[in-house]
């Protein structure tokens, strides 16, 4: 066979482009394609033929070799080889692969189903089979094509049926219904002897949005999410003491107590989350030395050094990070709330708490919907 695209064989089994490639190469130039496999010149081996049996590299050169364009071999997900990068397969699904590793399919996997996403993976990026039958697109989205907008509508027709019965707004597939309305799809009405008005006043408290945005109105009561965790509560959903946890999920630091979502610290502790001591055991160059940044500058000129660790200035509430290098105006908001209230603002992206996705942790993602 000479070109490909032509198949061969006696069933017509065969067909030459999909035997390995490298860097562009079927079978990487050392060897001929046998019927989808590779069938190595002497000297190479390798389902493309991609690693010679004999190396005449230094290794600080076969290491030059193996970097990805932000200089790290083998994108930290493989080994270098003569110059070649070998990728990790621990599962045996070949999900990691590149010439230089800088594709991982497990991106593609979604976290409930464990599965590769509804659509088509390509280098770790989901590409959604949107199968509306008007020909227009975008009812599938998501990271792993995890939300379908169809299951909000009773009836499939983008141009006659409403999402969620007109009473509600569709996340990722699910109905979040509008006060007065309850249902998979908001289609029953409930009764309630206030107006809108008067059951969003009743709802809203002293925060801008009903239920602190980390709840649903319904009546003039709140329900908060997500249903059963006992972190969020009041009236209003105005106490949220997940904001006591770091990254980690350690409350205050281990060295104080939550209330209603503010650190109540021990003896001897100071900090957002009790994570200075007020005393400290070491000397100002060494507590100097550790609150330093890449470019040299105390804290990045925005706030304090104290014992080893940075305290960012009060009075610019969004700067924030180990050397006070972030800026929490960078993450996205929603209703005006940085990560919706649902998250952590991380050095510029929302850190979403369980249950929450979006790029602004707006999205309900629970199974349980109240």
């Amino acid at each position: 066979v000479t070109e490909p695209g032509t198949y061969f064989g006696p069933l017509c089994e065969c067909h030459e482009w999909v035997c390995e490639t490298y860097d562009g190469n079927t079978c990487a130039g050392h060897g001929t394609c046998d019927c989808g496999k590779c069938k190595c010149d002497p000297g190479w081996s390798g389902d493309a033929c991609q690693y010679p049996t004999n190396c005449n590299l230094t290794k600080k050169k076969s290491n030059q070799m193996c970097k990805n364009s932000q200089d790290i071999i083998c994108s930290n997900a493989g080994t270098c080889h003569c110059g070649r990068c070998k990728c990790d397969d621990s599962d045996g699904n070949g999900l990691v692969y590149g010439k230089f590793c800088e594709c991982d399919d497990r991106e593609c996997i979604d976290d409930e189903t464990e599965e590769i996403c509804g659509g088509t993976c390509v280098c770790g990026e989901c590409s959604c089979h949107d199968v509306d039958p008007t020909g227009d697109w975008g009812d599938i989205h998501g990271d792993t094509c995890e939300c379908d907008e169809r299951d909000c509508r009773s009836v499939y027709d983008r141009y006659s049926d409403d999402f969620c019965s007109g009473h509600g707004q569709c996340n990722c597939g699910r109905c979040d219904c509008k006060a007065g309305w309850y249902g998979k799809k908001c289609e029953h009405p409930r009764s309630c002897p206030l107006s809108a008005e008067e059951s969003f006043k009743k709802c809203q408290g002293s925060s801008a949005l009903p239920c602190s945005g980390r709840g649903k109105c319904e009546c003039g009561k709140c329900t908060c999410y997500p249903p059963g965790d006992h972190r969020v509560y009041g009236k209003t959903c105005e106490c949220d003491n997940r904001r006591c946890e770091d990254l980690d999920g350690v409350v205050c630091g281990g060295h104080g107590t939550c209330s209603c979502g503010r650190c109540v610290c021990e003896q001897g502790w100071f900090g957002e989350l009790c994570q200075h001591p007020r005393k400290c055991n070491m000397t100002e160059e060494q507590s100097k030395s550790l609150c330093e940044s890449a470019d040299s500058i105390l804290c990045s000129g925005k706030g304090s050094c104290h014992c080893g660790k940075c305290i960012c200035s009060a009075e610019e509430w969004y700067i924030s990070g180990e050397f006070c290098d972030c800026d929490d105006r960078d993450c996205d908001k929603h209703d005006g709330l940085i990560c919706t209230g649902n998250g952590i603002c991380n050095c510029g992206n929302c850190e979403c708490w369980d249950g929450w996705n979006g790029n602004a942790c707006e999205i309900w993602l629970g199974t349980e919907y109240p």
